[in-house]
This record gives structure tokens, sequence and C-alpha cells, in this order.
């Protein structure tokens, strides 16, 4: 994939990623080191929570979210975030989920302080297997100009 400037991005344009299936044993490793509650960790124990099973943590999510993304929108540059607008987590992710990224480019604005860059405000849908979204962040990305 061809890296792209920012005049080269206009609102409407959509980047799709290929898929990721993320396992219990991935589900249960990333929880043990970084997001240690039961719903993360034990699907019994998560039986009894809103979540009613095991669901991996939305951190997780974000992480395998990133990883799509690079994997599929090409900036120059690399995806360097600036403003965070959302992140949300509308539903789990379950044990054997395959996720992907359409990212959708919402605005592209010059810098007028910074002439060799500019923003792109994007929403970034993660969904599974069913097209269901898992995660939905807008972050506004810092992409360099044509030189």
């Amino acid at each position: 994939m061809e890296p792209m400037y920012l005049e080269e991005f206009a609102a409407g344009q959509v980047f799709r990623s290929g898929g990721y299936e993320v396992t219990e044993a991935e589900i249960l490793d990333y929880a043990r080191r970084w997001d240690p509650q039961p719903f993360h960790l034990d699907d019994a124990a998560a039986r009894g929570t809103l979540f009613g099973g095991l669901a991996a943590s939305g951190w997780h999510t974000a992480g395998v979210t990133m990883r799509l993304i690079v994997e599929s929108f090409p900036p120059a540059g690399g995806v360097i975030g600036g403003r965070m607008e959302m992140l949300e987590w509308p539903r789990p992710v379950r044990p054997g989920d395959v996720l992907r990224v359409e990212s959708e480019v919402l605005e592209v604005r010059p810098s007028r302080s910074k002439p060799g860059q500019g923003m792109l405000r994007v929403r970034c849908t993660t969904l599974n297997q069913r097209d269901e979204p898992v995660q939905v962040i807008v972050p506004n990305l810092v992409v360099p100009r044509r030189p």
C-alpha cells in the first residue's frame, strides 16, 4: 500500500482491513497482564456479570484495532494520533470473534500554523464477523502534506 499525503484524502473515503481472529488464549493472556478482572479471566465467573461470558478487555480490542488500522490505512508518516474525539465499545469481543476495521475519512483539514501538515478526522469502526460494531473511535490524525 502506497503512503498517502493529506492532499490525497477526501471526506467519504473508506479503507477496509483484513480480518483478525481473537482467541481465548489471547484474551486470557492480555487480561492476566493488563486488565485482570473476572469477566476477562474466567468464563464461569464472567457468566455472572453483565457480560454473560468471557469478554476481551476493551483495551485489548483497541490494540487489535490499531494493528488493523496500521495494516490498512496508509497516511504518509504513519498513523499518528492528535486528539481523540470518541471511544466506545458497544458490545464485547468474544473468543473466536473475527474482527475487521472500516476507517472512513470524515474531514480533511490543512494546518494553518504548520504548513507541512494537516489533520484527518476519521471514524474507525471495528466490526465482528456478524458486522456488529464492537468498537468505534474518532481520532484526529496528523498527516504530512506532499513535499
